[in-house]
């Protein structure tokens, strides 16, 4: 399905973003993986490359040694993410700038390196991952739930932007509901089965999952998809 393709994955060292590496490379993609504590190497044939979407200087020199490597990047899968959850009134600007920086601007550094070498390849697909917190809202996650909407935001301008004048590069958006990663690790049991009570599921969603929505994005099955988000929440009831 993703034969001779390569893909890019930010975050790619746990929960959703290492179940989508390993989903695309079993179905042919040749993977690099970003993380910002993983070592460069190769582990579980994924390329990793360490890398602070933090900051742009650093992206700038890393991906340029990705390209020595791998010139042209077929797909981009922006995961990379974290939570730092408080209310607004207790929220501190350490934990809104965390947020922001990882989510929002990680997702933005490493596109605006990909996303127009991509347009001038013309073909790509850059897949956001969002959170239906994005769409939403939620108690004591201000900072994730504006990190979340603004990539919604940028996925449709960038379905626009990458796709001018013949780029033919996709960009789509998934909103998963909440799913079985270390985020989650440290809520309560009892919140977990109220999460899950809200789905017409009735249950959470598991990494793979959503890796699968990621791998349709990702391949030919969705050539006529851009500027969309998609809503993995086992039917939400908010």
């Amino acid at each position: 399905m993703l034969k001779e393709k390569t893909a890019l994955i930010t975050g790619a060292y746990g929960g959703i973003g290492l179940e989508t590496a390993r989903l695309f490379r079993a179905n042919g993609a040749c993977v690099v993986g970003i993380d910002t504590e993983h070592e460069d190497g190769l582990d579980q044939e994924i390329h990793f490359y360490k890398m602070d979407l933090c900051s742009t200087k650093d992206c700038e020199a890393v991906y340029r040694r990705i390209q020595k490597k791998y010139p042209n990047i077929d797909i981009l899968v922006n995961c990379a993410g974290v939570t730092r959850d408080a209310l607004t009134k207790n929220m501190t600007e350490r934990q809104w700038d965390e947020c922001i920086d990882v989510n929002l601007k990680g997702a933005w550094n490493i596109t605006r390196l990909v996303g127009p070498a991509m347009q001038k390849q013309k073909s790509g697909s850059i897949i956001n991952i969002s959170s239906v917190v994005g769409v939403y809202g939620n108690i004591g996650q201000s900072n994730y739930a504006a990190t979340k909407a603004g990539m919604i935001g940028m996925t449709k301008s960038w379905a626009k932007e990458f796709a001018f004048r013949g780029g033919n590069v996709r960009v789509n958006a998934i909103a998963p509901g909440y799913t079985r990663t270390n985020m989650l690790k440290s809520v309560p049991q009892d919140l977990l089965d109220q999460f899950a009570g809200q789905t017409m599921l009735g249950r959470l969603a598991e990494p793979i999952e959503i890796a699968f929505v990621a791998l349709f994005l990702a391949s030919d099955m969705s050539s006529y998809v851009t500027g969309s988000v998609i809503q993995a929440d086992g039917g939400m009831r908010l």
